[in-house]
């Protein structure tokens, strides 16, 4: 497959989110605002780059027996480098996504990209395929952030959409909200995927 293909299919083909329903924890939990959807997602993005060059790199050292542990080791490194660097910069985020930037460590969508893909893979490839599922997975949070934040808040990215008379429907910010607003995409993607064929 080359590398454009392998790029376009993270976004879409096979987005984590919208299509192999990853990394559901905090796709569900931090996504009460499109800028808390975008901050997960870009931290993902970056330990699942790093984590994938680094397991291509070391493909051939790593022994299977400990593979998996080496791959938490490799990954948890990244979410260290992450956690520091959102806590020392752009603190409000990191108060407001909280022990899910942790949890990237166990997120099934990284550990599954290093298992099935990075350590197969050369180092190009692996870097594409980070890219590519990442800015997926980033593109999935902040469309759900951003839904949620549109009608739980009226307003999106600080900016208000539908003035002072809008009533915001409290149900979308809540945990409930997650849940109803990622179905009803899912159900919109899907029909739209049935129309296309």
């Amino acid at each position: 497959m080359s590398l454009g293909k392998e790029f376009i299919k993270g976004i879409w083909k096979e987005n984590a989110v919208f299509k192999l329903l990853l990394g559901m924890c905090p796709v569900l939990a931090v996504t009460t605002s499109a800028e808390n959807g975008l901050g997960m997602g870009l931290a993902s993005t970056f330990v699942l780059v790093c984590s994938n060059i680094v397991v291509a790199l070391l493909r051939k050292l790593i022994p299977s027996k400990v593979r998996i542990p080496a791959f938490i080791i490799i990954i948890a490194t990244f979410v260290t480098v992450v956690q520091l660097s959102m806590e020392a910069w752009v603190y409000d985020l990191y108060q407001a996504l909280g022990i899910f930037i942790p949890l990237i460590v166990v997120n099934c969508l990284i550990l599954g990209r290093a298992e099935a893909f990075a350590s197969k893979r050369p180092v190009l490839d692996a870097a594409v395929d980070g890219t590519g599922m990442g800015l997926g997975f980033t593109l999935a949070l902040f469309i759900l952030g951003a839904v949620r934040e549109i009608f739980g808040s009226g307003e999106i990215l600080g900016f208000a959409l539908f003035g002072p008379g809008y009533q915001p429907v409290l149900l979308m910010i809540l945990p409930p909200g997650a849940f109803i607003s990622l179905g009803l995409l899912l159900a919109a993607m899907n029909k739209f995927e049935a129309r296309k064929s």
